[in-house]
Formats: C-alpha cells, structure tokens, sequence
C-alpha cells in the first residue's frame, strides 16, 4: 500500500457522507417543489426548505473539514506581491491530487444539490405570473356576473321578479359563484314613476339589482329605508338613493352603487345580461 493510498481510503467515508448530505439536499428540494404545487402547507414548505440548505451546509463542512488539505503555516507578514513560490504552490494545489476541483463526484451532487434547490424556488415565483389565471387588475375590475347568468338567494334557488318582495330587499348571487366576496347584490321593487335618474342596470318589473358593497370599504349596504328607496351602510353611514340611480347622498363614499343589468329568461327567473355597471365596492385601489 502507497503512501497516497491511504489517505484516499480514509477520505473516502467523507466523500460519501458529503455526497449523501448534498442528496438528502436534493430531496429536500423536490419536497418543497411538490408540497407548494400540491397547493401548499406553510410547516411542511418550511420543513423541506430547511433540509435542503441543511444538506447543502452540512455537505460543505464535511469538505472542507475533512477533505481539503490543512496545515498549520505561519507567516510573520503577507507579501505585498506573491512570490513565484507561492503561485507555484496555489498551481499545484489546485491541480494535484486534494484539489476540490478534482473531486468530480461531489462537483457534481454540489451542483445537483444547488440546481434542485434554484429549481424549487421558480415555484413560488411562477405564482407571480399570471399564465393561465386572471391578470389582477383585470380580477379587480370584473365579476363573475355575466349575460345569462341567473340570480339566486342564499340557498342557490332562482329568483323569479315575483319573489322580490315589497319593502325589502333580497340578496342575490350569481349562480354558481356564491363564495366570491365581490358578488354580492341585492334586488328591490320600485315604483318606476318615481325615478329622477334611471337605474344603471336598467329595471323588470321595477325589479332593481345593485351590488351589495358599499363603494367607500366595501361593507355591506345592510339597511333598506323603504319610505325614501335609500340604503344605508352601517360601517361609516353613507346612504344612496335608489331613485337617483344608488348615487351617494351622504357619508364618505363619492361612487355610486354599481347597477346589475337584467332581463328575464325562458322560464321566467331573473338573469344577468353582464356585469356590474362599475367595479364593485371599495374604489380606491382604482385612483390614479
């Protein structure tokens, strides 16, 4: 046995554990990649992540503690010039047998290690990209609510113009679309004769449909004042006249209510002929 095979066989567990390290780092990665495409779980993301710099770390602490040459060289003072000595020794400590260079197994599961974790991280930014989902100004400024679709109540049954009481209102959502948070709209019976401004989304029956959302912060127009056909929201008190075409006559908010176009189908239910006349609610987020 040489002289220089010994210290390859005492460097060779190192090695190994170095190379496994940067692969636990490898899977740590691919965790994270499938548990945010899954739809994500912030420990579990958190977890895998910390596996794989763990792996990363831990791989190159076992290199260069074990694996690159060491020394115990004192110099009084650092040359100003590197000497052809020196350049020689930095030549062939780079090119000789212990140069971490020439380590090509773990080059490779290093760049693996770094590759697999670079390529988990264009996982969250691809959720900066729209691709295939709604561009967000456009998410802000549409509904929902379009030509055909059906008003229902709360429970998802039709409306029908009858059913929209006197002196009340009835809250109604698109159907099939109950959950979204900026659908919400609430129809009530007029007098049409009493009209000083056409309502926005026109009139069945004296059927009105206007959103449900406040246009200051978006809470919800809750109060019905039938004597006057206003509504009034509870958070901040704006009313708007429902004669008037729902503009605000009181209160911060400066928009008037959106308008729900509307007409009725083949048998006889309230239905949407487009969205609201206006993004609904808060209309900050729209000032330029």
């Amino acid at each position: 046995m040489t002289g220089r095979d010994a210290p390859d066989r005492r460097e060779r567990p190192a090695s190994a554990i170095a190379a496994a390290a940067f692969g636990v780092s490898v899977l740590g990665a691919a965790g994270f990649a499938a548990v945010y495409a899954a739809g994500g779980q912030t420990q579990l993301e958190g977890l895998t992540l910390a596996v794989a710099f763990a792996g990363i770390a831990f791989g190159l602490s076992v290199w260069a503690r074990r694996l690159l040459p060491t020394g115990g060289y004192v110099e009084e003072h650092e040359p100003f010039d590197s000497r052809p000595t020196d350049l020689r020794l930095a030549a062939e400590a780079l090119t000789g047998p212990e140069s971490p260079v020439r380590r090509r197994g773990l080059l490779t599961m290093l760049a693996l290690a770094l590759g697999a974790l670079g390529g988990a991280a264009l996982f969250p930014l691809r959720s900066l990209l729209p691709f295939d989902r709604v561009r967000p100004v456009h998410a802000l400024r549409t509904t929902p609510w379009a030509a055909g679709v059906r008003l229902v109540r709360a429970d998802g049954t039709p409306v029908r113009p009858a059913d929209v009481p006197d002196g009340s209102v009835l809250t109604v959502f698109p159907e099939g679309h109950r959950d979204r948070g900026d659908v919400p709209a609430f129809a009530v019976r007029l007098d049409p004769a009493r009209f000083t401004v056409p309502p926005s989304g026109g009139e069945v029956a004296g059927v009105v449909v206007h959103s449900l959302l406040c246009t200051h912060a978006g809470c919800p127009v809750a109060l019905y004042l039938q004597g006057t056909a206003r509504v009034l929201c509870p958070c901040h008190q704006s009313t708007f006249d429902l004669l008037a075409g729902a503009r605000p006559i009181a209160g911060p908010a400066s928009r008037a209510l959106p308008g729900l176009p509307i007409t009725v189908d083949a048998d006889g239910y309230l239905v949407a002929t487009g969205d609201f006349t206006a993004p609904p609610g808060a209309g900050f987020w729209s000032l330029k």
